[in-house]
């Protein structure tokens, strides 16, 4: 595909599939190699909806022993954040003295996934980690480090592989980006 238009805006092309497969890969020996042989079990959380097919794909490469859950938060209106992060949907699982990975699509600023982590260690889990497919390093402004990070981008506004825009593209398997 040459460019695709959702809504209003069209959209380039900019990461082809085989290279967030890639990315997967390396960040799934990674995160097997820390928790591999572990007695607990540890819970894989996905945030909705942005990082449904992140998570599907680094679900298929973890060869550990794991639960799956799933909290949905929003923070987007349009192609820019809102500074507000709303929970619109709670925890799927009781996080009290698990270990916690957290599966993200993308971090910009980092505040999502700062307020989300003190969330999860204020209702008792006994570890938290953030793994994201995608960084926008030039935006992070958070002290807090990231555990696991696919790949870092540019500070442009993207859609596909679980991104939308205002609800569409995220069924797209390659990422694109808004045209200028």
């Amino acid at each position: 595909m040459d460019k695709v238009v959702l809504h209003d805006k069209t959209f380039v092309p900019f990461i082809d599939n085989s290279v967030l497969e890639d990315a997967i890969d390396k960040l799934s020996v990674k995160i097997n190699a820390d928790y591999r042989g572990r007695k607990d079990i540890p819970l894989l959380l996905c945030v909705l909806n942005g990082a449904i097919m992140f998570t599907g794909e680094l679900l298929k490469r973890l060869d550990f022993p794991l639960e799956v859950c799933a909290i949905k938060l929003a923070s987007y209106q349009g192609t820019g954040s809102t500074g507000k992060i709303q929970e619109t949907m709670g925890l799927t699982s009781d996080v009290r003295g698990r270990s916690v990975i957290v599966c993200e699509d993308i971090v910009d600023t980092g505040n999502t996934m700062e307020m989300l982590k003190q969330k999860l260690l204020d209702q008792g889990a006994a570890d938290v980690r953030i793994c994201t497919m995608l960084l926008k390093p030039e935006v992070f402004k958070n002290k807090m480090p990231l555990d696991y990070v696919g790949m870092e981008i540019p500070a442009r506004f993207i859609v596909g592989f679980g991104l939308d825009y205002d609800g569409l593209g995220r069924n797209i398997k390659d990422i694109y980006v808004l045209s200028e």
